[in-house]
């Protein structure tokens, strides 16, 4: 039988629950114990895949199609294995299925009611992975916070559940935020107070409390937590404010959480954490010896959470060439022709972001036709690689109308258009392309060269592909398909030979770097942005001496 780790939060959102919870089964992996990460999220919608990104950030791709929460990104870049359609389960999807087994007359004419038929589902989804003898500890992350009423299902079932399991198999772990009053200089605990008395007056009892903090926590202020909210001195853990969230299990692992779960769980038989590959990194991180600047385009620039992943990508590559990357923000709606050069002038390479619609197409076309034309190393992923080719087929080929069916879908020349097998889909939820495909890979191309291989496997999310009626044009004028899916023929990455560093995939790469495994596009991508750097170093040393 598995145990399980319940990650609860209270006192305000966003205070790092996924981190906690993937920082945490990060520990745990590195003492030898099979580990998994669950998320269940409070909201009434099904998946995320229908939400907006500056609703709720990137929407996460599982290799099995799932769309799901970001915070699945978190447990696999920490955890370097995969997760699943199990691992993230919404309100929406619960009662989904209470209501399709209600139908189906599986309740026997009994009047279905949260408590027991919504909460018994949720405890079913709550064990289901536990129940394939894979993992020895479950993390269930619960989304939102203590106090929120579409919350309270997933609290009881929580509470039922410490209840039916032995005390050994369940630990609970409540996040609160000890906030720090600059005009009284000093940190309160009423608030965490409050919200620990909100959770056990709903029946659930937490064992430990991690707290929140931009000041470090005195023993007198941990005693007084421990006191007013019932759990030992040792079971208040201190989460200060950390320079990146790479930090933060090396910072539980020094606060013990990992042990105190360890002995809540009756766990005595495991080794030292194992951390030396993570500690290599984190040194690479801090250290870096040169810089880039990298221009993000897109048009989700405003919340950060909405390209997480690539963000993500960008933290592991650059540690990989042991150099720091600043990203520059550039919103696509205001690059025009005009004022392109200004810029994206000072960049040591462009990375043309995916995304859906019309809004900020232009910009990127226009992004990218300066990339291609000033040899700046450049990346374009889903939608960014879609741009690269409408650029190319109206500047180069001269198919000045070339554009997208989903953006122009009367255009004459449909250089992107819609996959076939989509073009009969009307429900929107979870009916992309999505997951993981395979893509050949042809030899003696820069794609070949990232890789290493001839066959990959990469993740998708999208409806629109590349219009193979034009692909004897493109490659004819210089743009070649170096990378295709071998069963269908569809175009998965596209590059210019004659270019330093000018690739695009159909898929999205991002989805799969983690800390043990950075993704080998963003790696060569940074290297060949380190190159582009060096050399206009050069160049400028040139010019002043000249000047001289």
């Amino acid at each position: 039988m598995a145990k399980y780790i319940f990650v609860t939060g209270g006192v305000t959102s966003s205070l790092g629950k996924g981190i906690i919870a993937a920082s945490l089964a990060k520990l745990l992996q590195a003492r030898g114990i099979r580990v998994t990460i669950q998320k269940f999220d409070p909201y009434i919608n099904v998946d995320p895949g229908t939400l907006n990104p500056y609703e709720h950030g990137e929407c996460f791709v599982t290799e099995d199609g799932a769309e799901t929460d970001l915070d699945l990104g978190h447990y696999e870049r920490y955890l370097n294995i995969f997760t699943s359609q199990a691992n993230n389960v919404t309100t929406g999807r619960i009662y989904q299925t209470v209501i399709n087994k209600e139908r189906e007359g599986a309740y026997l004419g009994k009047t279905v009611q949260v408590v027991p038929h919504i909460t018994d589902e949720i405890k079913r989804r709550m064990l289901l992975i536990g129940q394939r003898n894979e993992y020895d500890v479950i993390i269930t992350e619960l989304g939102g916070t203590v106090g929120d009423i579409e919350s309270l299902p997933f609290i009881e079932a929580v509470r039922q559940l410490q209840w039916e399991l032995p005390e050994e198999d369940v630990v609970v772990i409540h996040l609160t935020l000890i906030p720090y009053l600059k005009a009284a200089k000093e940190l309160k605990t009423k608030p965490t107070q409050h919200s620990v008395r909100m959770l056990s007056q709903e029946g659930v009892t937490p064992d430990v409390i991690v707290c929140r903090t931009e000041e470090p926590l005195s023993p007198e202020i941990r005693k007084k937590i421990a006191l007013f909210c019932n759990v030992k001195v040792e079971a208040v853990i201190e989460a200060a404010d950390a320079s990146t969230i790479y930090e933060v299990p090396v910072t539980m692992m020094k606060e013990k959480l990992d042990l105190i779960c360890l002995k809540k769980l009756n766990i005595t038989n495991y080794p030292d954490a194992e951390l030396t590959k993570w500690k290599e990194f984190l040194d690479k991180l801090r250290h870096p010896k040169s810089k880039v600047t990298i221009g993000l385009i897109g048009k989700y620039i405003e919340l950060q959470d909405a390209y997480k992943s690539i963000l993500e990508s960008f933290v592991h590559a650059g540690a990989m060439n042991e150099c720091k990357v600043q990203i520059l923000n550039v919103h696509s709606e205001s690059i025009t022709p005009d004022n392109v050069g200004e810029k994206l002038g000072n960049l040591d390479g462009l990375l043309v972001a995916p995304g859906f619609g019309h809004r900020g197409i232009e910009g990127k076309i226009t992004a990218v036709k300066y990339a291609r034309e000033n040899k700046l190393p450049f990346f374009g992923i889903c939608l960014g690689m879609q741009m690269a080719v409408i650029e190319f087929a109206r500047n180069i080929l001269g198919l000045s109308k070339a554009h997208s069916t989903e953006m122009q879908a009367d255009t004459p020349t449909p250089v992107i258009d819609l996959m076939e097998h989509q073009k009969k889909i009307t429900v929107k939820g979870g009916t992309m392309r999505l997951g993981a495909y395979p893509c050949a890979i042809e030899n003696d191309t820069l794609a070949k060269t990232i890789y290493g291989k001839s066959l990959i496997s990469e993740r998708h999310r999208h409806r629109y592909e590349f219009n193979n009626e034009y692909l004897s044009q493109f490659e004819e004028a210089g743009m070649i398909a170096s990378g295709k899916n071998p069963e269908s023929g569809l175009v998965e990455i596209i590059e210019l030979p004659n270019h330093p560093f000018f690739i695009g995939v159909q898929y999205h790469p991002e989805l799969k770097s983690s800390v043990e495994n950075p993704q080998p596009i963003f790696v060569h991508f940074i290297k060949a942005a380190k190159e582009f750097a060096s050399k206009r170093v050069s160049r400028n040393a040139v010019l002043e001496r000249e000047m001289i």
